[in-house]
């Protein structure tokens, strides 16, 4: 009998006390049939990915195979779910697999997203659809292309098996990667407890992994959190300069790695509007645009709640350093949010009027109801017109009239600076994509795939979404705006 496959796992979750998860195999599929591999990731992570591609493989990325070295677990924890505490969350419909150390020396989580029942299900089918597995496959490696940090998508597959959602739906399964996975809410879940042990154990074991400089620290507790504080403060900072509304940031949504996860109902913004929603759970408009910095500041101090009984003996001087680890994050995001608008925008010097600068484009985009990624993109043309290749996206897109005193303003700023305008142009090209994974298109490739079974426009979305800084006029259709036949006002979880 010929020895079961194995992978180079190494499980340091799973090495940790039971009470943080339970050993639960996926849910076997009847006919698992492959969708697509992400070649890179798994040449990154050293796994084979003709493998991947065998039937063997495909029967690993549906979770109908375990290979030896993995150790399936579903993790628990809580979390504020729109602001409504909830005690008990968990992975209902997801597997742990185990951990494997990268290329890079970087270990990274392997999970099977929709691999069926899980303690934690509370009544769900554990079960994902087709259509939401599609869209956190083009989302989630559209945001890593961006430079942005996220879950990456390994692998994904049909299960040949329908969920009952609004109606029969193909299911799927996709194979998600990250740094870990390990949120919020879980300190959450223990904290509620007042299981303090296992809140050091959790602390130690995020610190080894996330934060190992913090370990050196007269107060580990609190350099771990103000590491996250300045994580989140970057992140944030990114999904607001690319128009991203992640729709739902509950504090189970938010990893102390770092990493954007669940791409349920996320979206790119198409015309600029601060107080744009998505979501169609978001009834209040709280996970709006303009409301994500506000949010992330809200869900970590939920976070330094949550160690407080570790940041310090005394409760007084506990509350007090948690508090000035939170106050840090608005200067941190707004640093980040600034230095990444420049860069959009060109300069490199910072000038006492940038915030009334940078507002008032902003303030003309929304007035003008002007497409956020093709203003940037086209200001990036404008930066040094004679050499936008083929004359940049001005074929599709142009600033209306409106915006020419701020032009003005704009050139003049960019004329003080010690950089030519071709170097301008190229940075400015470097960071303002002239292709986002934009509503209409996803949802024209996830039609497609559910109910034509035709993946191509799938496939042809991710590969066009893999190359985002170069415009080719071929491939305009997907750089422009919707029409409005097209608008896509709502996008939906996958529970």
């Amino acid at each position: 009998m010929s020895p079961k496959p194995s992978l180079p796992f190494d499980n340091s979750y799973a090495r940790l006390p039971q009470r943080f998860y339970t050993r639960q195999l996926p849910d076997p599929v009847s006919s698992p049939g492959l969708i697509r591999v992400n070649h890179a990731l798994a040449g990154h992570l050293g796994i084979e990915p003709n493998w991947l591609e065998s039937k063997t493989g495909v029967e690993f990325i549906a979770g109908n195979f375990i290979p030896g070295g993995a150790d399936p677990i579903a993790t628990v924890y809580a979390g504020h779910q729109f602001g409504g505490w909830n005690p008990q969350l968990g992975d209902g419909r997801a597997i742990l697999l185990g951990e494997m150390i990268a290329a890079d020396g970087v270990r990274y989580d392997i999970q099977l997203k929709g691999s069926g029942r899980t303690p934690y299900s509370r009544g769900g089918d554990g079960r994902a659809p087709l259509g939401p597995v599609l869209r956190e496959y083009i989302i989630s490696e559209a945001m890593a292309v961006l430079g942005v940090p996220t879950t990456r998508a390994l692998a994904a597959a049909t299960t040949g098996d329908e969920v009952m959602r609004d109606g029969q739906v193909p299911g799927a399964v996709l194979t998600r990667v990250a740094q870990s996975h390990i949120r919020i809410g879980t300190f959450q879940f223990f904290a509620a407890k007042k299981d303090y042990d296992a809140l050091k154990i959790l602390v130690d074991h995020v610190i080894q992994r996330h934060y190992p400089e913090a370990a050196q620290a007269d107060n580990p507790v609190r350099a771990m959190l103000d590491g996250v504080v300045a994580r989140q403060a970057s992140l944030i900072a990114q999904w607001q300069l690319l128009g991203f509304i992640h729709g739902v940031m509950n504090t189970d949504n938010m990893l102390l790695s770092g990493e954007t996860i669940d791409y349920g109902p996320c979206a790119f913004m198409d015309e600029f509007d601060p107080g744009t929603v998505f979501s169609s759970i978001d009834h209040g408009g709280r996970y709006a645009y303009r409301n994500q910095p506000p949010i992330a500041h809200w869900n970590l101090s939920m976070l330094a709640q949550a160690l407080l009984p570790l940041l310090d003996g005394d409760e007084e001087k506990a509350r007090a350093s948690g508090q000035a680890a939170i106050d840090a994050f608005p200067d941190l995001y707004m640093a980040a949010y600034q230095n990444g608008m420049r860069k959009k925008l060109g300069l490199t010097q910072s000038d006492a009027d940038d915030a009334v600068f940078m507002q008032d484009l902003l303030t003309l985009m929304q007035e003008e109801k002007t497409d956020f990624t093709l203003t940037f993109r086209r200001l990036s043309d404008l930066a040094d017109p004679e050499k936008a290749p083929g004359g940049g996206v001005g074929s599709v897109f142009e600033l209306p009239e409106t915006f020419a005193p701020w032009l003005d303003r704009w050139r003049t700023r960019l004329a003080s600076e010690s950089h030519d305008a071709s170097e301008q142009q190229k940075g400015m090209y470097a960071v303002n994509p002239a292709y986002i994974a934009r509503n209409h298109l996803v949802e024209e490739a996830i039609d497609a795939a559910v109910n034509q079974q035709d993946f191509e426009p799938f496939h042809t979305l991710v590969d066009i979404l893999a190359q985002p800084f170069e415009f080719k006029d071929a491939q305009a259709r997907y750089a422009i705006p919707p029409r409005p036949e097209q608008v896509v006002k709502q996008t939906f979880c996958g529970t």
